[in-house]
């Protein structure tokens, strides 16, 4: 029977404590004793939260409340944990309903009488960490929902001063006190991405409070808007596209606005002074074709003209629902906008023209289906566009590889094959929806 005795600074083995003359071993370690760690940086631990608030997100894998129930735990590990995970708990707030934005507003308003002058920060928390104010997912029932949205966006307006990303839903209309609401507060030029903004299609006027917001966004990067279509007899009344601007107009200056979206919109106020107001970094434009003989007053064609220079994608693209009225696209796309490098068309798909003489680089060209008739005009184009190496069905599927001969030779199917088999002697990929180019 072997005894161990622990010394402060060693430990020494006595196998046999019995005998007369006992022999003692010093037991030696095996490794070397390691250092306290050092612990990390609270910047280390930020990045490392910021990613597994990513990773617990809305585009997640987790549901909407598991995503909430992983993100409140990781404000319950330590105090000092918590110190670092609470601003990044508020970096992003998606709204489900008008209640829990109803209890936001009430918990910023009270941190905001809370907070004195002496801070150094002239923001109180936690409205000054919301960096994105998600409420596509409101739903407004009732002209009662509409009013209380509207009193809590005004409400909340002036308490996220660095506010750069505004999620609204296309469904909800925000009335004109909550876009100057948005306009006049303080922070309004550090918004970067404004999506979801449904506004009243009108050829009358040209300034409107959604333009006095877009003129206080000196930094917007990222707009969609959608409108009402061509609602109004007005818009079937010819004007003259033309003229000048009032002479009171003022530009927009937007020069960083990279990325636009205007849907089911011919004309309106802001799609007037988007217009006349020069957009330097303007490179993806999406729109909803309206030409002048269907929409006389539409500024589609005209806009495309203007700002087509400098775009490197161009999307064609008209809202689903129900009527769904479709318009021709101009036909002298390729010449307008000669720096594309995708090109997405609705339809009816445009009988295409560009110069004898001149050549395009366009590398990727979107079709809502193949049409035969197109087939033969984009193969007369081919030569005048070398790069070209994909032409995408944006609204078909290639059938599963179990499917008959006969079903896959069917319908638009077969049409499917005809395009790639005519497409591929030129080098030329046919891709699906998912971007395939087969059905494996």
């Amino acid at each position: 029977m072997a005894t161990t005795l622990a010394i402060p600074q060693a430990v020494w083995l006595k196998p046999r404590p019995l005998a007369h003359t006992p022999s003692s071993f010093l037991l030696l370690p095996l490794l070397p004793s390691q250092p306290a760690l050092k612990p990390l940086p609270g910047e280390v631990w930020s990045n490392i939260l910021r990613y597994t608030f990513a990773f617990y997100g809305h585009r997640g894998p987790f549901s909407e409340t598991d995503s909430s129930r992983l993100r409140l735990g990781l404000l319950l590990i330590s105090k000092d944990v918590h110190a670092v995970a609470l601003p990044l708990f508020y970096a992003r707030v998606s709204i489900p309903s008008l209640h829990v934005l109803e209890k936001l507003v009430v918990r910023l308003r009270a941190a905001d009488q809370q907070w004195d002058s002496i801070r150094r920060i002239p923001y109180s928390a936690p409205g000054r960490w919301i960096q994105t104010l998600d409420i596509s997912a409101l739903e407004c029932l009732s002209r009662d929902d509409v009013y209380s949205l509207d009193v809590l966006l005004n409400q909340i307006s002036p308490l996220v001063p660095f506010m750069t990303n505004l999620v609204v839903s296309p469904q909800i209309a925000l009335s004109r006190r909550a876009l100057y609401s948005f306009a006049e507060r303080d922070g309004a030029s550090n918004l970067r991405v404004l999506t979801g903004v449904r506004l009243r299609t009108s050829a009358q006027g040209s300034e409107d409070a959604f333009v006095e917001l877009l003129r206080a966004c000196t930094r917007l990067e990222e707009l969609e808007i959608f409108g009402t279509g061509v609602d109004s007899a007005d818009l079937l009344v010819a004007q003259d596209s033309t003229a000048a601007p009032a002479p009171h107009f003022r530009p927009l200056y937007l020069p960083f606005l990279r990325r636009v979206a205007i849907l089911s919109m011919p004309v309106s106020p802001v799609l007037r002074s988007l217009l006349h107001s020069p957009l330097p970094a303007l490179r993806h434009l999406t729109l909803t074709p309206y030409d002048e003989l269907s929409v006389p007053a539409s500024l589609v064609p005209q806009f495309i003209a203007t700002h087509g220079s400098l775009l490197s994608s161009l999307h064609l693209h008209t809202v689903k629902q129900w009527p769904t009225a479709l318009f021709s696209s101009p036909t002298n796309l390729l010449e307008t906008c000669p720096s594309l490098w995708h090109l997405s068309l609705e339809l009816p798909l445009p009988v295409l023209t560009l110069s004898a003489a001149s050549k395009h680089q366009l590398e990727v060209l979107s079709v809502a289906r193949p049409d035969p008739d197109f087939l033969d005009v984009l193969e007369g184009l081919l030569p005048k566009l070398p790069n070209l190496r994909f032409v995408r069905a944006r609204d078909v599927k290639w059938l599963r590889g179990g499917m008959s001969v006969k079903a896959q030779q069917a319908g638009v199917q077969g049409e499917m094959l005809v395009w790639r088999r005519r497409l591929g002697r030129r080098g030329i990929q046919l891709l699906d929806t998912e971007w395939k180019s087969s059905a494996e």
